[in-house]
């Protein structure tokens, strides 16, 4: 997009016009290191045997094989490899099988007066003993 060597306008003017600031534009990204590339030869290794590992058992193994890593680096390593690891999610969005649905029963009803409607709320308080 950026021509250096346009006569006629400079690259600051070129930077400019099209709303980048300059030091964007000379700025030259470093790229993973040598030991981050090594992790990242490991990781893929190890995701290769068991895609259900995630980052704190990738952590974990990495660890036992003697690199002094931690969970935010092996994260980003992972985020930047695009691995996600396989599992089973929650699905609590569809309704079991069988599972009656009952109707809304206040729909098209005008709430008119104190009392003609209420309300309860299912909330779970720990206790020592359980839940209350």
């Amino acid at each position: 997009m950026i021509e250096p060597n346009n006569s006629t306008l400079s690259i600051g003017q070129q930077c400019r016009l099209l709303s980048i600031s300059r030091s964007s534009f000379y700025y030259k990204p470093k790229g993973e290191t040598e030991q981050n590339l090594g992790l990242m030869r490991r990781i893929d290794e190890q995701f290769l045997e068991k895609p259900f590992f995630g980052v704190r058992q990738m952590t974990w193994h990495l660890r036992n094989d003697g690199n002094l890593v931690n969970e935010k680096r092996i994260r980003r390593l992972m985020r930047l490899m695009g691995l996600m690891p396989i599992y089973q999610k929650p699905n609590t969005s569809r309704p079991a099988k069988g599972h009656k649905t009952y109707p809304y029963l206040l729909r098209g009803l005008r709430v008119e007066r104190p009392n003609q409607v209420w309300c309860s709320d299912i909330t779970y308080l720990p206790m020592r003993s359980g839940f209350l």
